[in-house]
């Protein structure tokens, strides 16, 4: 993790060399997504409720999720880039060097941009904790950090597949924003509005029921969710993580060189 840190510092160091530049992004960042908030708005403006939540109630849901997505993309932005490195002939140099390549190409790429994407974020999980009648104690300020962790591993997690299909098609494939842009975008709603195989697929497959859908049942005390194991399901999202570094590490043993 050392290495990682020096990474971060030195990239850091880069990015504020324009610092004009990396303000106006980052208010870019702020900004725009909030389109997305206002579309919700509006839409809870015109039907009032969505199937048994109110608005409030995903606009929690809404936060987590993109504050989830925005650190992401801002510290595995090396994974979602990767196909560059292997069209470059760059991953070569990776392999030779004597650190992990899971570590190298994690930290060869930050977008600190995104912190505008995270205060906005921020700001509308705060609207939302002030006007929820939720009764709030540490178990569930817990729930909310844990749903936030994992869903960064499970975003991480897609990159990182998304990343080791690039061993074979060398380009990226669009296809992988489904589950990346895709993915923010469904799951910034309760997974119980959806057809039943998208609930299953998305709470066992890629596991975005356990970040949003269950632990929010705890912590807004609904009828199914009175049950604590509902504020541990986030865990099993964090292992979404693990399987993934296996298929990237399988991915790199297939890895046919430029010759560059």
């Amino acid at each position: 993790m050392k290495l990682y840190f020096k990474y971060l510092s030195i990239l850091i160091k880069s990015q504020m060399q324009y610092s004009t530049s990396f303000i106006l992004l980052s208010c870019g960042q702020f900004l725009v997504p909030f389109s997305v908030f206002a579309a919700l708005y509006f839409l809870f403006e015109r039907f009032g409720m969505l199937k048994e939540w109110d608005f409030y109630e995903v606009a929690l849901c809404f936060s987590i999720m993109h504050m989830s997505f925005s650190i992401s993309e801002c510290c595995a932005r090396g994974f979602d880039s990767f196909s560059s490195l292997v069209v470059r002939g760059e991953f070569d140099r990776v392999l030779v060097r004597p650190r992990s390549t899971f570590l190298q190409v994690l930290g060869s790429k930050f977008e600190f941009t995104r912190i505008g994407r995270l205060l906005q974020s921020v700001i509308v999980l705060s609207i939302a904790v002030l006007n929820l009648s939720v009764e709030w104690h540490v178990f569930k300020v817990l729930t909310i950090i844990l749903m936030t962790v994992s869903g960064i591993f499970i975003f991480t997690g897609i990159f990182v597949l998304a990343a080791t299909l690039c061993f074979w098609t060398i380009q990226g494939i669009e296809v992988a924003n489904i589950f990346t842009d895709g993915g923010r975008e469904m799951s910034q709603y309760p997974l119980n509005i959806y057809k039943k195989w998208v609930t299953r697929f998305f709470t066992f497959i890629i596991p975005f029921g356990c970040v949003n859908y269950l632990p929010l049942m705890y912590i807004l005390d609904k009828k199914e969710g009175s049950s604590v194991l509902y504020m541990l399901s986030p865990l099993y999202g964090m292992l979404f993580i693990i399987p993934c570094i296996f298929v990237w590490r399988f991915g790199v043993k297939h890895y046919r060189s430029t010759g560059s």
